[in-house]
């Protein structure tokens, strides 16, 4: 049902995974880890994994292929910041998505009002 909205949320409801891809980054710092040992150590499937690392610019660097193969790090500003730092960041984001998701289930039950009051007094 929700796949039927025309925006995509990247951080509503993905806070926990992409925390997890977080810590994974500090675990290994100052290296550039493939999605498959990302969803290896995580515990996140293949597919998820490359998604999140794709839609959160603001978190993963993908890092230029070497021999064909393509890595991903931390963002500076991410490495820099501390965990409790870069999870209120997380939750942030996740909180003024879940607004917009609110603010437009509210606009159409509010168009649908305005469709039972125009058409209700011709019943």
């Amino acid at each position: 049902m929700f796949n039927l909205l025309p925006i995509s949320f990247r951080f509503r409801g993905k806070v926990r995974r992409l925390f997890d891809l977080y810590r994974c980054f500090l675990d290994h710092p100052g290296k550039g880890l493939h999605p498959t040992q990302l969803a290896r150590h995580t515990g996140i499937d293949f597919a998820n994994t490359v998604r999140l690392l794709e839609r959160t610019p603001e978190l993963f660097l993908r890092l230029p292929k070497r021999d064909g193969i393509t890595r991903y790090r931390l963002t500076s500003a991410m490495t820099a910041q501390d965990p409790d730092q870069v999870e209120r960041f997380l939750l942030r984001n996740a909180r003024r998505e879940s607004l917009i998701f609110y603010a437009f289930g509210f606009m159409v039950l509010c168009a649908l009002l305005i469709v039972v009051l125009l058409i209700g007094p011709a019943l």
